[in-house]
């Protein structure tokens, strides 16, 4: 990972700091070895603490704003999947200087699925739509808005200036006027008119964990809510091979307006996912090329 700062205003972390509050809130685990846990995640730091427990830490005011949704609903959702999420143990408070909200959760065991690198693509296929097939059908009142869940339309603006950013990225050798056009195909299509559905919004390879290639756990929820069932169609995209692609498509009955939705969604994210983190996080950006690639490469 890069020295630099991913965002603006991130708050500097280190064991030592973590090891006090964690001593400072909860002394029964006062005596347990923390280590920073390297990762991908763009807003948030995770700690080991002990053998069985892992202290997840906001980077910046915006993920800040995650830790009360994911406290509420995660132990409402957890029950109603069939694949293990967080479970959050503590809730720890600002101190020693930390000005944000941090949790404490148990560790969830597996590793995350590397593009290019699945054992099991076509079991992992059909794991990972019982999973969005069971958020879908939950029908727990209250729900937030997914912060990615609202139309197509409203990620326009931002698309299209990552476009215009990337064509003066030439090493990159993205092709901004097949990008474009494919985006613009997509907005012509048919806008979600059901209901809302609950989502994840944010299935990244790093936010899933496999053993032996099965799905063993999601992980962060800082982006829950519910919106155009679209929003949880980003692996068939960002991880799934061609083959294991259809295979999830049809376990979820994706039609064709859904599925057009779906991958402009996962394109869009990674055409604004690569200017932004080029220099900062290694593993967004390999994702962000690897999707491009991909979607670029079916038309």
């Amino acid at each position: 990972m890069s020295t630099e700062q991913m965002h603006p205003g991130t708050h500097p972390l280190d064991d030592a700091l973590v090891g006090k509050l964690v001593a400072g809130q909860f002394p029964q685990w006062a005596g347990l070895a923390v280590e920073r846990f390297a990762s991908g995640g763009t807003v948030n730091a995770m700690y080991r603490l002990g053998p069985d427990m892992v202290v997840r830490l906001p980077l910046v005011e915006d993920g800040a704003r995650d830790v009360a949704p994911e406290r509420t609903w995660l132990p409402r959702l957890a029950p109603l999947l069939p694949t293990p999420i967080p479970e959050v143990l503590g809730e720890g408070r600002p101190a020693e200087g930390y000005p944000w909200p941090w949790s404490v959760y148990r560790w969830r065991t597996g590793e995350n699925p590397e593009t290019g690198a699945l054992t099991e693509p076509a079991l992992l296929a059909r794991d990972l739509a019982g999973f969005v097939k069971a958020m879908r059908s939950i029908t727990v009142p209250g729900a937030p808005r997914a912060h990615r869940g609202g139309p197509l339309s409203s990620l326009d603006a931002q698309t299209r200036v990552a476009i215009e950013e990337l064509r003066g990225i030439p090493e990159e050798a993205v092709d901004c006027d097949a990008a474009t056009e494919i985006w613009a195909q997509a907005l012509r299509a048919p806008s979600w008119d059901g209901p809302p559905v609950w989502l994840h919004a944010d299935l990244m390879p790093g936010n899933l964990l496999v053993e032996g290639g099965r799905l063993t756990s999601v992980i962060d929820f800082g982006c829950l809510g519910t919106g155009d069932p679209a929003c949880d169609l980003f692996p068939a995209w960002n991880l799934l091979p061609t083959g294991a692609r259809e295979i999830f498509r049809e376990a979820l009955d994706v039609d064709e307006a859904t599925w057009t939705r779906g991958r402009a969604r996962t394109l869009s994210q990674a055409l604004i996912a690569l200017p932004y983190y080029r220099r900062t996080n290694p593993t967004m950006t390999h994702n962000a090329r690897h999707v491009i690639r991909t979607v670029l490469g079916e038309d």
